[in-house]
């Protein structure tokens, strides 16, 4: 039965923060992170102001934990990632568990939550809801950051195929006729010397 593009599986980008009280955790969320088949694409430690704080989280303003949600993001330093993987916003929600402690506990006993998290506001980890706030988030701690859309895996092959493997097959078999001492090296010069979007132009003097 053929995949409708629907079915297909695209590469996101997702915000993963650890929270000041879970900092200290770091190194094991981020192996977590690695494990689980993301790719780190961005890694910054930041320490945001107040006004920062409410920024990020202005969409929460007028809940009861707000003020209380404030004061503990702004207490300590956060480490954020720019996540990537197909589907990574719902992946890293599943990892993350519930924003409840004790649901987290019940339901999912393995993720971050269950396992890092003290409170509801003291959960361990933060992750973005949907696209559109992943794009917002990611704007907002990396600032500097470009966000286009990875092409689809179906892209990628079809663009390999078309335009890098003919190349490659041409210096790979003419690597073997050469048989040079340093065959890195010298299939990184050939591929430079005949790079098909920078093709030699020769000049015929009369």
């Amino acid at each position: 039965m053929g995949t409708s593009t629907l079915d297909r599986l695209y590469v996101e980008r997702t915000l993963a923060l650890i929270k000041p009280d879970a900092l200290h955790t770091a190194k094991e969320i981020e192996d977590v992170i690695l494990h689980s088949g993301f790719t780190i694409v961005q890694r910054r430690m930041v320490h945001l102001s107040e006004e920062q704080c409410t920024d990020f989280y202005a969409h929460q303003r007028g809940k009861r934990t707000f003020s209380s949600l404030i004061t503990f993001m702004m207490s300590g330093p956060i480490l954020a990632y720019t996540l990537a993987r197909e589907n990574a916003i719902s992946h890293w929600k599943l990892i993350m568990g519930p924003t409840s402690i004790s649901k987290a506990r019940e339901t999912q006993p393995e993720s971050l939550r269950a396992i890092y998290g003290t409170s509801d506001i003291k959960n361990a980890v933060h992750g973005s809801e949907s696209f559109v706030d992943a794009e917002r988030e990611i704007k907002f701690i990396f600032p500097n950051t470009l966000i286009e859309p990875f092409p689809p895996k179906e892209k990628t092959e079809e663009y390999l195929s078309k335009h890098m493997n003919p190349t490659l097959l041409m210096g790979l078999t003419e690597l073997c006729k050469q048989k040079p001492s340093n065959p890195c090296i010298w299939l990184a010069d050939w591929l430079l010397a005949n790079n098909p979007n920078q093709p030699q132009i020769s000049v015929e003097v009369e």
